[in-house]
């Protein structure tokens, strides 16, 4: 008997996971796919939201706004790649001015600080690659970018570290309620638990339906994304927004914190929420967009085209309440729901200790974590680290700069990937220029030596991406 389950571990799964280990709790994360963080968090913008958007009043607005304040110092804390940058939404012509101001109301209104409405001229001062038809932006120096499935990631492993208990490959198929408790069917295995948590993203809907009437439908929305080579970082240096329109907060330019630049996305709503494969159609208008915004991004130098998937809802807010007792809905979070995670989280533990879960805090958990990035030592600290373990001075990933030593620490994480796409959310292998081409074959091998597997057996990513098929006759692999 489980104090709670999660059902889903996007950032939302995670960051409650997160939160609530640091009670004296017995916690179940239940996930359908063979890693965290493999729907709407790994796919999306990275952005974390000054919080201007969301209406004032609504639970979206409340938490954007706490997450954005507590990004940096968690990032800081668990050792996540974030930079505060700010954002940019850029102005072209009167009905834009327009919405600048709705939109720098909204943010007084929701407690957003520092921002301001510049003109063009100081625009193109402080983004001197930008559109000359930019008549002016607002300014929201507190927003900032980050690694979305390392935020995730860490969240997670410091919840395990805390005793949190992941089951990955667990798609739930059921939901029973008796005696006041749950029983949660993953085909033939069974869990009980006194309180769950639908945190299903796309699919929390459906999870909801297994306990309830339904209450509201997902829409799920594809948006399609180039990412470019890191000589293009620098044509932006702030995230640059397009004014938001029905269909969201539209093309975007931003920096990332590998020193890439990212563009996309459009919104294109789906049928098949797991279909998330990119369009022609889609990186054309997200190619003609961008250029409005910043008319010399250099497309020959796209190192990787991706879609993501957001969980729209047909609602106007976060759907954060209890439909029956002790089943807490987290659903239809979408964006700002990255930004958001760490306080929704908070906000969650909030209502179960309303609800009758008693929270007790233990003496000492773990609160933070350390991950060795051999291209950020100083030369005397990958000497020590190479002397004390000669797999760090191999080099596997030439474009990233990535040992041998960070891969086995990868796949021996509190929560070890199963893939070589797992290993690259972890240790970064495979995010350069070449995209594997070099490195993928050498972390193949060092994958399947680690988790004691065949070749035949590793995976790309998700179930059956298997990545060989076969012996040649010479004896090899093909």
């Amino acid at each position: 008997m489980y104090d709670v389950i999660i059902v889903g571990c996007g950032v939302t799964g995670a960051a409650t996971a997160f939160t609530l280990s640091r009670y004296r709790l017995s916690v179940l994360v239940l996930e359908k796919e063979n890693d965290i963080a493999m729907g709407a968090t790994r796919a999306n913008s990275a952005i974390i939201h000054a919080g201007y958007d969301p209406e004032p009043g609504t639970l979206m607005a409340r938490l954007n706004v706490k997450g954005c304040e507590m990004a940096q110092e968690l990032c800081g804390r668990l050792d996540v790649p974030y930079k505060n940058c700010g954002s940019l939404v850029l102005a072209f012509d009167e009905k834009d001015i327009e919405t600048l101001h709705v939109l720098y109301e909204r943010g007084v209104k929701n407690g957003v600080k520092q921002l301001e409405i510049i003109s063009g001229a100081r625009l193109r001062e402080i983004e001197p690659n930008v559109s000359q038809s930019a008549a002016a932006a607002l300014y929201a120096p507190t927003s900032g970018i980050v690694n979305p499935w390392e935020y995730a990631l860490a969240m997670a492993e410091v919840a395990a570290l805390n005793g949190v208990r992941f089951l990955l490959s667990h798609p739930v198929t059921s939901i029973s309620k008796h005696d006041g408790c749950f029983t949660v069917s993953c085909g033939s295995e069974q869990f009980d638990a006194r309180y769950v948590i639908n945190a299903a993203g796309v699919d929390s809907a459906v999870v909801h339906e297994m306990v309830a009437e339904k209450a509201f439908a997902i829409t799920p929305s594809r948006g399609d994304y180039f990412l470019l080579d890191k000589s293009e970082g620098s044509r932006a240096m702030h995230t640059l927004f397009q004014c938001p329109g029905p269909a969201g907060k539209g093309v975007l330019v931003s920096p990332t914190v590998h020193g890439n630049l990212l563009v996309g996305p459009n919104a294109v709503s789906c049928s098949d929420a797991h279909r998330v494969n990119t369009t022609a159609d889609g990186l054309a208008f997200v190619k003609q967009h961008a250029l409005k915004s910043v008319p010399s991004v250099n497309f020959r130098d796209t190192i990787r085209s991706f879609a993501g998937m957001r969980a729209n809802s047909d609602q106007n807010d976060f759907i954060i309440g209890f439909p029956v007792p002790r089943f807490l809905d987290l659903a239809g979070i979408k964006s700002p729901g990255l930004t958001c995670a760490p306080a929704t989280g908070e906000y969650a533990a909030e209502l179960l200790e309303k609800n009758g879960l008693e929270l007790i805090p233990k003496e000492s958990p773990v609160t933070s974590r350390r991950k060795i990035r051999f291209k950020e030592l100083s030369i005397a600290e990958k000497q020590r680290l190479i002397a004390e373990d000669p797999l760090y001075g191999r080099v596997i990933c030439r474009c990233e700069t990535v040992t041998e030593g960070e891969i086995v620490e990868a796949c021996h994480s509190p929560i070890p990937p199963v893939s070589v796409d797992g290993i690259k959310r972890r240790a970064g292998t495979g995010m350069g220029r070449c995209q594997g081409g070099f490195c993928g074959p050498r972390v193949l091998e060092i994958l399947c030596r680690e988790r004691g597997i065949s070749p035949l057996d590793a995976l790309k990513d998700g179930e059956g991406s298997f990545i060989l098929f076969g012996e040649t006759k010479a004896g090899g692999r093909t």
